[in-house]
């Protein structure tokens, strides 16, 4: 703890400093801070519903699921816990559609041997008014790390990590043989049933997604593996057109590669902050926050958060950007993790 704490002050210094030496950037961001996140961890994925921000997941040590949910309420910045998941796992992939929550894929930890990534074709439908869960039909293919987005009524989750077709292997590890992912599946509410449609170009995961103009965007995450000592990451972004199930050309690239980012999309801009790189010279994690403009195919940099994180829950809710929680240290060696419970607001609507 009192290591955490002076990391925190450390950031929080580096930060004011920098606001001093650009007053510009901090009058345009309208940064904020709200109320702290409960039960700081990494691995969280958060998305709006009736006006109210949700946060599910987290992971523990020795790759342990925490199952976590939680709803906040910005009318009176206020956390309130709900009952945890029915099956709980991380990496998930979240979606929202006329008010239920939609939770997909992600990993667990096996229930003998190593610990590892298990990955899960699970999903599950919760129901924020009632606080209740009800299971759906399986995904066509397990994976965890997927990123899922509403289109049409439906619910696509594209990308992802699993195993090699064929392969004798059960579970991920960094030194295990297992590849990424760029399956693309839909599923329909009306029916309860999935549909499997064109790959995605580059296979990755960990990115970070959005839909404007009735085009989907799957932007950055990492290549080749799902865990970040044996990935690359990438700063593609490809685009696929619903209607006619097909992906289009290469767009302007990500000006920060990263991946285990939070995103959100307002106003037809697709917003990407936090996240985290690894080289053999370093380790990191990101301030960086990003809007990517599809009608002119641009990136433009905005002023970064206090703290660096990733693993963090984000979504946007009536124009402001919640980054909560996450992990301030690209961790993996034993005492690197800095679980962090700082919840920072960016107001996207400020002039």
């Amino acid at each position: 703890m009192l290591r955490k704490n002076l990391y925190l002050q450390f950031v929080a210094g580096m930060a004011a400093l920098f606001m001093l030496l650009a007053p510009g950037w901090a009058s345009a961001q309208k940064l904020s801070r709200a109320a702290p996140f409960p039960e700081a961890s990494e691995e969280l994925y958060g998305i709006g519903a009736g006006g109210k921000l949700y946060v599910f997941g987290g992971l523990g040590a020795g790759w342990t699921p925490k199952g976590l949910v939680y709803e906040y309420d910005p009318a009176n910045d206020s956390w309130t816990k709900k009952k945890n998941m029915p099956q709980a796992a991380h990496h998930l992939g979240l979606a929202e559609l006329n008010g239920k929550i939609y939770v997909i894929g992600g990993f667990v930890k096996p229930a003998k041997g190593p610990t590892a990534w298990e990955p899960i074709d699970n999903a599950w439908e919760y129901d924020p008014a009632a606080d209740t869960w009800k299971a759906l039909a399986p995904l066509p293919k397990k994976r965890g790390a997927p990123a899922a987005v509403v289109h049409g009524g439906k619910i696509y989750a594209i990308g992802g990590a699993g195993l090699h077709p064929g392969s004798k292997e059960t579970v991920l590890h960094p030194a295990r043989p297992h590849r990424a992912l760029g399956t693309n599946e839909v599923y329909d509410p009306a029916s309860n049933a999935w549909k499997t449609l064109q790959d995605m170009p580059t296979a990755r995961n960990h990115g970070a997604i959005g839909v404007v103009n009735n085009k989907i965007y799957y932007i950055g995450g990492r290549v080749g593996n799902a865990f970040i000592t044996r990935a690359s990451n990438t700063d593609i972004v490809e685009v696929y057109d619903p209607a006619a199930d097909q992906w289009g050309p290469l767009l302007a690239p990500m000006i920060t590669p990263r991946s285990a980012v939070a995103w959100g999309t307002h106003n037809n801009r697709i917003y990407v902050a936090g996240g985290e790189q690894r080289t053999s010279q370093f380790q990191r994690t990101f301030r960086a926050v990003e809007a990517y403009d599809p009608a002119s195919n641009r990136w433009t940099a905005l002023p970064p958060m206090e703290f660096p994180r990733h693993g963090l829950a984000g979504a946007i809710i009536n124009g402001k950007f919640h980054l909560v929680s996450g992990d301030a240290a690209s961790g993996g060696a034993p005492g690197t993790h800095i679980d962090s419970d700082v919840h920072e607001v960016i107001d996207l609507d400020a002039k």
